[in-house]
């Protein structure tokens, strides 16, 4: 399935990275013989001190010791490896990253060489000449009214300011004063008396 659009799909293990695996695979086998052999002995020498044959009991826990330190100095070896197998994994992003810098490097120097400083003074000053073009042009057509159309303007403007400053007339006569309203519901007879009459 995995061939199935005729892409072979590539694998991210190298040569190196297999080798270390194999050597790290073979130390975890080697580790688990030992802990086997670790536990069939001791059971060994329980048996042995049962019978009575304290000096083989006593020699067989002296293997067993050595072969304890040889577990420990096998977890060393693989606490090793893999600590390789990382520094070998940062080691290829770090060159990758160092070869992508390049790349980006190689690629700035390219369009640099395509736009030189020169290059760009002359487009930035291009550009200042082209607003200072267009704003000449906004003032001529903004200038193109008359004396009489601008006066015109004036005219409308101020009348428009009157028309605003204009207020109502104040009446001359003075206001009523307030009357209180009696309100309808305060003279109504309460329900209760209605009822008894």
């Amino acid at each position: 399935m995995g061939n199935l659009f005729g892409r072979k799909r590539r694998s991210r293990v190298t040569e190196q990275d297999r080798a270390v695996l194999q050597q790290r695979d073979k130390l975890r086998q080697y580790q688990k013989r030992l802990s086997l052999g670790l536990e069939r002995e001791r059971a060994l020498a329980r048996q042995l001190l049962r019978d009575g044959k304290k000096e083989k009991a006593m020699l067989l826990l002296k293997k067993k010791r050595f072969q304890e330190q040889l577990l420990d100095k096998t977890e060393n070896q693989i606490s090793n490896l893999e600590r390789m197998v990382q520094d070998i994994e940062f080691t290829q992003i770090e060159m990758k990253v160092i070869e992508g810098l390049k790349i980006g490097n190689e690629c700035l120097n390219k369009m640099h060489q395509v736009m030189s400083i020169e290059e760009v003074e002359r487009i930035i000053g291009e550009t200042q000449d082209a607003v200072e073009y267009q704003r000449q042009i906004d003032e001529l057509l903004a200038g193109s009214l008359t004396e009489e159309d601008e006066d015109a303007i004036l005219e409308e403007l101020n009348a428009i300011t009157q028309e605003q400053l204009e207020l109502p007339e104040v009446p001359s006569e003075p206001l009523p004063e307030k009357i209180p309203e009696v309100s309808p519901i305060k003279n109504r007879p309460k329900p209760e008396l209605v009822a008894a009459s």
